[in-house]
């Protein structure tokens, strides 16, 4: 039997960092976006439930496919087993997002 790979992705979205776990990840068919598929969250059954696994795993309840700015994406690592997806804020890291772009398609820039 293959081995079966799961990859941590932690990405930004919104001020906040994401840390998901995923079994599919590549570049996908749209330009300039991350590919994610099969979402990997912890088992219901447990008796410790935990609040922000909760929030992540309803946001991303029925989500077969996401696709992940590529600006967006701090990191991907592929890892033995899967950790605890969670949702984090940014406040006193050290973790900023790419600047956003300037120019939109077709603006000449500025003095053209």
């Amino acid at each position: 039997m293959a081995p079966s790979h799961i990859y941590k992705v932690v990405f930004m979205n919104q001020g906040k960092v994401y840390e998901i776990y995923a079994r599919g990840v590549s570049h996908g068919e749209l330009f300039g976006f991350v590919q994610v598929e099969e979402l990997i969250f912890g088992e219901r059954s447990s008796v410790v439930v935990d609040p922000a696994e909760e929030r992540i795993q309803s946001e991303f309840s029925g989500v077969r496919r996401s696709y992940i700015p590529l600006h967006s994406v701090i990191r991907i690592d592929e890892v033995e087993k899967q950790g605890v997806s969670k949702i984090s804020s940014v406040e006193g890291g050290n973790v900023a997002q790419f600047p956003m772009p300037v120019y939109t398609p077709g603006d000449p820039g500025p003095g053209k």
